[in-house]
């Protein structure tokens, strides 16, 4: 029987991308996609959120409300998993990160603040919510700067790649 993607067979290749292209293929998808699950920790144990996030470099943010579970999750325990993935059609199509890090509260009036809002596209949360585009947000920021990524794509492996690759700062 033919193989649409022959170069998916075994054996696996093993091979390291550059770090530029690696970069380049992370920083595409998070710029190409806007949602991940967020895991946390709390007492009850693990905690995985869908949340709309914004990247800035290989940082993601997203508002939260105070009192809600993920942010008294942070607070308790700042280490965070974020998963972040293209759709899938297939194997051959295959392509996300698992980006590690640990997540800071930024509440209103926070000096880290300004910085990042300049990347948020707050003002469509602002129209969703009804909220006038003259008026500044004051929404709880959260801001993960990934310290490590493990990056997924099984195109890579046309080239001889392995399909999973490791960033580090």
């Amino acid at each position: 029987m033919p193989l649409t993607n022959p170069w998916l067979t075994e054996p696996m290749p093993a091979g390291r991308l550059p770090r530029e292209r690696l970069e380049e293929r992370i920083l595409n998808l998070l710029s190409s996609q806007n949602m991940c699950v967020l895991a946390t920790t709390g007492p009850d144990g693990p905690l995985a959120t869908p949340v709309r996030y914004y990247p800035l470099g290989f940082t993601v943010m997203f508002t939260a409300a105070p009192r809600s579970p993920k942010v008294r999750n942070l607070e308790a325990d700042p280490r965070v998993s974020a998963g972040i993935f293209a759709p899938l059609t297939g194997l051959a199509s295959s392509r996300g990160a698992q980006l590690f890090g640990q997540a800071r509260v930024l509440p209103p009036g926070h000096p880290d603040r300004e910085r990042h809002w300049e990347a948020f596209r707050w003002e469509n949360e602002h129209v969703e919510r009804g909220r006038p585009l003259t008026e500044p947000p004051a929404d709880t920021l959260i801001v993960v700067e990934a310290t490590r990524i493990v990056y997924t794509e099984h195109w890579l492996r046309r080239e001889g790649f392995a399909a999973r690759q490791f960033w580090k700062p």
